[in-house]
C-alpha cells in the first residue's frame, strides 16, 4: 500500500525486527549465492563491492549506500587487491503488496551514503550492542526511519541534476582514481573544460575547487581505513593518494582535529558476516 501525503508517496510496511552489522572483507572476499530476506541497505565505506542480483551484476561506490529488497538472489564480490568495509541495517518486513514492491524496484539501487544514515546506523549498532529487551521496540523504530530516509534521500538526489555534468564526470573520476596522482590538468581533459572554467564550475555547485574535493575525499577514504583496517598508518596514507605519512597525520588532524592514532583507537569493528 502507497500513503499519500501531500505531493509525497510514501510505502506502507511493517517492521518485524532491525539488526545492524557489520563486516571487513580480505582481498578477494565474496560471499553468496543467498535469496534476500529482508529490506536491507548495506553501506560501502571503503574497497569495492560488485552485487550480483538475479544474475545481473551492479557496481557499487565506495562511500554509496545499497537497498536490497527480499526474494531476489545476490551474489557479492569484493576488491580483489585491498580490504573492503561495509556495514548494514537488515529490516525484516511482512510480506510486501505488489504496489509497494512495485515503489521500491523504482527507486535507484544504490545512492551516495549520508552523515544521517551513517548515523542512524551507529545508534542502532550501539542499541544493539547493549541488549536491553526494552530497546527492540526503539530499533525496529530505527529500522523503519532507515528506509524511509532512503526514500527521502532517492528524491533529493534530484539535486544533481542541477549541478553541471562536467562536475559530476569530475567527482566520478576523482572517486574511481583518488589514490592516484590526479591533478587539475588530468581533471580538466576528462570533462573537456579548461582549468579555469572546471574551477568555477566546481565552487558554483561544490562550493570548493576540483582539487579540495579531492583531498577532502581522500580524508574521508583514509578514515574509513583507519577505523577499519589494521594497516600501518604509512601504508593507508600510500592506499589513500597522499605521498608521505607526515602529510597524511597533519591533513587528518585539520580535518578532523585527531590524529589517525586517536581515530584509530577510538574505533572499534564487530567482524560478523552479512544478515
Amino acid at each position: 500500500m502507497i500513503e499519500q501525503s501531500g505531493t509525497e508517496a510514501t510505502p506502507s510496511f511493517t517492521v518485524i525486527k532491525t539488526y545492524g552489522g557489520s563486516v571487513v572483507y580480505g582481498p578477494g572476499g565474496a560471499y553468496g549465492p543467498r535469496i534476500q530476506q529482508d529490506l536491507q541497505l548495506v553501506l560501502l565505506h571503503s574497497g569495492a563491492m560488485t552485487v550480483e542480483i538475479d544474475k545481473v551484476k551492479h557496481q557499487v561506490p565506495p562511500g554509496h549506500v545499497v537497498l536490497l529488497k527480499p526474494g531476489h538472489m545476490e551474489n557479492f564480490v569484493f576488491a580483489d587487491k585491498r580490504e573492503t568495509w561495509h556495514r548494514w541495517i537488515a529490516v525484516s518486513v511482512e510480506p510486501l503488496d505488489g504496489m509497494v514492491i512495485n515503489f521500491l524496484d523504482s527507486l535507484p539501487l544504490f545512492i551516495p551514503l549520508s552523515e544521517k544514515m551513517n548515523q542512524l546506523t551507529d545508534i542502532i549498532r550501539s542499541l544493539q550492542s547493549d541488549g536491553v529487551q526494552q530497546d527492540e521496540e526503539i530499533i525496529r523504530t530505527l529500522g523503519r526511519a532507515a528506509i524511509l530516509l532512503y526514500l527521502a534521500e532517492c528524491s533529493q538526489g534530484n539535486i544533481n541534476d542541477r549541478k553541471h555534468p562536467s562536475v559530476l564526470i569530475a567527482k566520478e573520476e576523482i572517486h574511481k582514481r583518488y589514490a592516484e596522482d590526479l591533478t587539475l590538468s588530468s581533471l580538466s581533459k576528462v570533462t573537456k573544460h579548461t582549468p579555469e572554467h572546471l574551477i568555477r564550475l566546481f565552487r558554483r555547485d561544490e562550493d570548493m575547487t576540483p582539487i579540495q574535493y579531492l583531498w577532502n575525499y581522500r580524508v574521508k577514504q583514509g578514515i574509513d581505513l583507519l577505523r577499519s583496517t589494521g594497516l600501518q598508518i604509512g601504508a593507508v596514507a600510500e592506499q589513500v593518494g597522499f605521498k608521505t605519512s607526515y602529510h597524511f597525520a597533519r591533513t587528518i588532524k585539520r580535518h578532523s582535529g585527531k590524529t589517525p592514532s586517536e581515530i584509530r583507537r577510538e574505533s572499534y569493528n564487530h567482524v560478523i558476516p552479512p544478515g
